[in-house]
């Protein structure tokens, strides 16, 4: 490519007037820059560094930045250095999916369109980075999607009798207006293996009560708030709501969601599952019926999910569950507890003898002292205690004389956690300890009493692990084909509205990045630890994602628009390369169109120069557009050598070089170069401790700024005005 922009005669002869001084690069105003002197780097060179122009002046090609968006719109000297040196534009991280699209999904264009516009302002283009990504993506967002459905456990029993939905006869229901049929269907429910209570609407249906299912009475206590949820969908739009008998008012407006929205007369539905869930407390009786009224619109057909219909007192007490099942032995029995050991006697004492003075507890008497296993009172637990999990044991005792107890958990082959030296004194006192099995196989509670000749009085045994008698929740799994679903929905609504709004501002984009293994396979997205903001778009539509976003991104784009696909390690990884190549013919043969190829170059100063041209012969034979998109040479340091910015410089000029020579000028889209300055605030999180850009850390041109101009220009343009140097 021929030098574009030569200084002139007179704008050389006029530097010849100005103070040598005052040509020198800014940072020679210090002694030293990082590691390098003003001994190793000639005067002479900083000087013709200085009077290079723009770099854009120097070719015909597109040559792009990458920028931070928020140093482009508050940095007036690295946002002036963008606009002066580049023509194109692309946003390093700000315009992508993670920082773009909130925990709504709904994508924010408030920040990027206020960049859109400065950028128009300056004359500069945008190209967009990046559509699709495996990072910087929402993740949060985009596997909440695809999570399973969790129903949280009631708070307590259900106060409503399924029993007639779940076995089908609909035993203690009313089926008032069964319209076009109400039955128990098999697998329709949450999951494929749950019931669903299927309502179809007539033809004609019209009012709320021509589709109607009546519960059985349900018992309240008065004053008492009752919860009623279910979980509800339909076959296309629909529309129902509860009315009631036995309430004050019984056709009641509510946020049927329980979203803090507004009230209404009814609830909408449609063919994804979602949870009406209220609540009731106006009874004037002492119970109620539900009715669910779904003849609104004509020729929808509802599914309820059968186990998930539930009435629940949130007033009533709840009670942590005791693993021992006749702790305060108020039965007057002993069953199931049994003992053994030393004549040891065991038995309920007179009603009034528990703790308080009331009730019943247990008496266990050991007549002679011996060891404290001698004598023995064992509970069987109906199934045994979880390995490792905390429980609580508390009761209530007091013995005929001082004395000392112990416990175990035990398992059937006599193995056991102890747990001893429990005082026993003549008044009622409570025992409180922790205890944990270490084993899974812990089936006995066992109470050690042999020690001492005496007799003890045990009541309100409680053996708990805090859960209450409540239900766990129920976690729905959604179906792999639901997930592809899902995530595709998500790519075509994030893809629709990023290409449809900017559609008169880019029209250029990266739609795929990163696509492509180190052995030349495309990503399966099949990672065991994936970070915060990583999202594998693949792993859930398969190979052909790729295919459906670059077909979004010409739907909604322009049908001129260029599209990118895009990848690193392309220069050094020919395997790679060659897959990244298959990959763009198989996104052609789906039915897409890929316009072009980006290849990133994060390289090294040392990189081997041979494989960087073989990249460019390589891309140049796929006969699409080519595109160095994130070029920068790295040094290993961010206080190089005068030696090391002398490589980096001529790597620089080096890759320029290649893409020229390789790639046919008809394919040529042009080179972006991965950042201005060598500064921290580009640094924090790209390449920190380095320095591998064209200015320094203070936007003073480094050695590398010179590789890249006579890159572009083809020449060493420094030879131009060299003759104005030999003062």
């Amino acid at each position: 490519m021929n030098y574009k922009k030569i200084l002139s005669i007179f704008a050389l002869s006029s530097l010849l007037f100005s103070s040598c001084d005052d040509q020198k690069m800014e940072w020679y105003d210090d002694p030293t820059h990082g590691d390098v002197t003003i001994d190793e780097l000639p005067l002479k060179l900083a000087e013709k560094i200085s009077r290079y122009d723009a770099l854009k002046t120097y070719t015909d090609i597109t040559l792009g930045v990458g920028v931070g968006m928020e140093l482009y719109m508050t940095d007036d000297t690295y946002r002036t250095l963008a606009e002066e040196n580049f023509d194109e534009l692309t946003v390093g991280y700000a315009m992508k999916h993670g920082p773009m699209v909130n925990s709504k999904g709904e994508v924010e264009f408030e920040a990027a369109d206020a960049f859109m516009a400065k950028t128009q302002e300056a004359g500069l283009s945008v190209f967009g980075h990046t559509l699709v990504w495996h990072s910087n993506q929402n993740a949060s967002y985009l596997n909440g999607l695809i999570a399973p459905t969790v129903i949280p456990g009631s708070g307590g029993s259900n106060s409503l009798d399924i029993s007639g939905l779940q076995d089908g006869t609909f035993a203690g229901w009313n089926l008032a207006n069964v319209s076009d049929g109400i039955t128990v269907v098999e697998g329709a429910g949450l999951s494929s293996e749950a019931k669903a209570v299927q309502l179809i609407a007539s033809a004609t249906a019209s009012n709320p009560w021509n589709l109607q299912l009546i519960t059985p009475d349900i018992p309240v206590v008065s004053g008492h708030n009752y919860e009623i949820s279910f979980f509800i969908k339909s076959d296309q739009a629909g529309k129902g709501r509860l009315s009631f008998s036995g309430l004050v008012n019984n056709y009641p407006w509510k946020d049927w969601y329980a979203t803090g929205g507004s009230w209404t007369e009814a609830f909408e539905t449609s063919t994804q599952w979602q949870q009406v869930k209220i609540t009731v407390n106006d009874f004037n009786d002492v119970s109620f019926k539900i009715a669910f009224d779904l003849g609104y619109l004509p020729g929808v057909t509802y599914y309820i999910d059968v186990d998930n219909v539930k009435v629940t007192d949130l007033d009533a007490p709840v009670e942590e569950v005791n693993f021992i099942s006749n702790g305060d032995f108020e039965s007057a029995t002993l069953d199931p507890w049994g003992g053994w050991g030393n004549s040891s006697t065991r038995e309920v004492s007179a009603e009034g003898e528990g703790f308080g003075g009331t009730g019943y507890c247990m008496v266990l008497t050991n007549p002679s002292a011996a060891n404290l296993w001698s004598a023995q009172q064992v509970y069987w637990f109906d199934s045994a205690l979880e390995q490792d999990k905390e429980y609580t044991c508390t009761f209530m005792i007091k013995a005929s004389t001082a004395a000392a107890i112990q416990l175990q958990l035990q398992s059937d082959d006599y193995s056991a956690n102890y747990y001893g030296g429990i005082s026993v004194g003549a008044a009622w006192s409570q025992v409180s300890l922790k205890m944990t099995p270490t084993t899974a196989d812990r089936t006995k509670f066992v109470i050690d009493f042999g020690e001492t000749a005496a007799t003890y009085y045990i009541d309100d045994i409680v053996l708990t692990d805090g859960s209450t008698g409540t239900s766990g929740p129920t976690i729905i799994e959604k179906t792999d084909e639901e997930k592809a679903q899902i995530i595709e929905d998500s790519m075509t609504s994030w893809i629709s509205q990023m290409v449809g709004h900017y559609k008169d501002g880019i029209f250029a984009w990266d739609v795929v990045n990163e696509p492509m293994r180190e052995s030349g396979e495309v990503r399966d997205g099949n990672v065991s630890d994936p970070a915060a903001d990583e999202f594998y778009w693949q792993k859930y539509m398969g190979k052909d994602y790729a295919v459906k976003a670059f077909n979004l991104a010409r739907q909604y784009g322009n049908a001129t628009d260029v599209l990118f696909i895009n990848d690193y390690n392309l220069e050094t990884n020919h395997t790679k390369l060659d897959g990244l190549i298959s990959y763009v013919q198989y996104i052609e043969q789906q039915g897409a169109q890929v316009d072009g190829i980006g290849t990133q170059m994060h390289i090294s100063a040392d990189t081997d120069k041979d494989m960087i041209a073989g990249m460019f012969e390589k891309l140049a034979a796929s006969g699409k557009l080519i595109k160095v998109s994130e070029l920068d040479v790295r040094l290993g340091t961010k206080n190089p050598t005068a030696e090391q910015l002398a490589a980096q410089a001529e790597m620089y000029q080096y890759v320029i070089d290649m893409f020229m020579q390789y790639i046919p000028e008809a394919q040529r889209y042009g080179i972006t170069i991965w950042g201005i300055s060598d500064s921290e605030q580009e640094h924090e999180y790209w390449l920190p401790e380095e320095s591998p850009n064209l200015w320094d850390a203070n936007y003073n041109r480094k050695h590398a700024y010179k590789g890249a101009a006579d890159g572009l220009a083809g020449k060493d343009v420094s030879e131009d005005f060299s003759g104005a140097l030999d003062y």
